[in-house]
């Protein structure tokens, strides 16, 4: 099993799969695969060789991956990204575990998600995998914020649901969505082009109601959790959506059950910089 994309040598994924398979009796190991575009096709070709399991997909091929697979699972092809690459004899097929393992951290805290209204910043691989998960759940309003309007509108017109629409970074109506928020969602990836997050962070966060939740998917603190917390806001890093999309990942590949405890101590450890055990 592997991890397919670039940059990822700070990934943690090898540490909380590696520790699952121990734990498992599974004698099987998760590495890194630093895959630029023009070696994409390569590299899924070589998960088809007997030694894979499967692959895990990332930054920034989760759309590009899709034509290079032989089938792609009814959620992957509605959000219209892959991240997690499932062997079944010869077929690859895509799967998206992203929205899960969103999900899971909001879920264990009890959200009412239908009850909620949503601003999402980004339209990317992960964002796609998020609004596909939150629209399934439940949430009365789904409002996406990106810098390249042209990209957000794709996203809602794939997402088809007359709760999602559209506003631009800049739009004057970004306050009023705010305002309206259960929940700010940041799928803009760290170190990817302009911050996009910034405004937010130095002063739209405080257009936010008092009981909104700020949920980064970055699993290290940004700017932007920073900010929130400031303000007195609840915040959520995307380590709970590592490990849980991981977790979905390894049992599509094994059937086994995974232990997300055991998942979760050494995605933390080598995210904090203490040696897993």
């Amino acid at each position: 099993m592997c991890l397919i994309g670039m940059p990822i040598a700070q990934s943690l994924s090898p540490a909380m799969h590696n520790a699952a398979c121990a734990a498992l009796g599974i004698d099987a190991t998760y590495g890194l695969c630093e895959t630029g575009s023009g070696g994409l096709a390569a590299a899924v070709a070589a998960i088809r060789g007997p030694e894979y399991l499967g692959a895990n997909v990332t930054i920034p091929h989760k759309e590009a991956v899709i034509p290079l697979l032989d089938e792609i699972s009814p959620l992957a092809a509605r959000s219209g990204a892959v991240n997690t690459i499932v062997k079944r004899g010869a077929i690859l097929r895509g799967e998206n575990t992203d929205g899960g393992g969103f999900l899971w951290p909001l879920r264990l805290g009890g959200a009412q998600l239908d009850q909620w209204r949503v601003t999402l910043l980004g339209a990317g691989g992960a964002a796609r995998g998020v609004a596909v998960a939150l629209l399934n759940a439940g949430v009365t309003q789904l409002t996406i914020i990106n810098r390249t309007v042209e990209r957000a509108a794709a996203l809602v017109a794939a997402l088809e649901d007359a709760r999602a629409d559209i506003l631009a970074l800049d739009d004057p109506w970004v306050g009023g969505a705010l305002a309206a928020s259960d929940l700010l969602i940041n799928a803009v990836p760290t170190g990817y082009g302009p911050d996009a997050t910034l405004p937010l962070a130095t002063a739209l966060l405080g257009r936010l109601p008092a009981h909104a939740l700020v949920y980064d998917l970055a699993y290290r603190k940004t700017a932007l959790l920073e900010a929130a917390e400031a303000r007195g806001l609840a915040t959520l890093d995307g380590l709970p959506m590592l490990v849980g999309q991981g977790a979905l990942a390894l049992q599509l590949w094994t059937g086994k059950e995974v232990p997300r405890e055991i998942m979760w101590a050494a995605a933390l450890a080598r995210r904090d910089g203490h040696p897993s055990s």
